[in-house]
């Protein structure tokens, strides 16, 4: 992910993965629809960090740096080790 549109599409993803509604995300968020939407689309050409991060949290997400060129992260490996010891 290197744009503002590409976080603004994973945002979309993250609502619709949820089963959310732009509408039930704002209210759980607190900002508005209109907020939602203009995340998603970059309407402003810009992205709130505070606004995004309350709208990942209210989608059951949180933001995590990931180093560049790798795809998983710590938690990641740790998770696929415990399932395979459950095994």
């Amino acid at each position: 992910m290197t744009t503002l549109a590409d976080v603004a599409d994973l945002l979309r993803n993250i609502r619709r993965e949820a089963g959310l509604s732009q509408d039930a995300l704002a209210q759980r968020a607190g900002v508005s629809r209109t907020t939602v939407a203009r995340m998603e689309t970059l309407a402003k050409g810009d992205m709130s960090v505070s606004v995004l991060l309350r709208l990942l949290e209210a989608a059951g997400y949180d933001l995590k740096p990931v180093k560049q060129g790798h795809a998983r992260t710590i938690e990641d490996i740790l998770a696929e080790q415990r399932r395979g010891e459950e095994s």
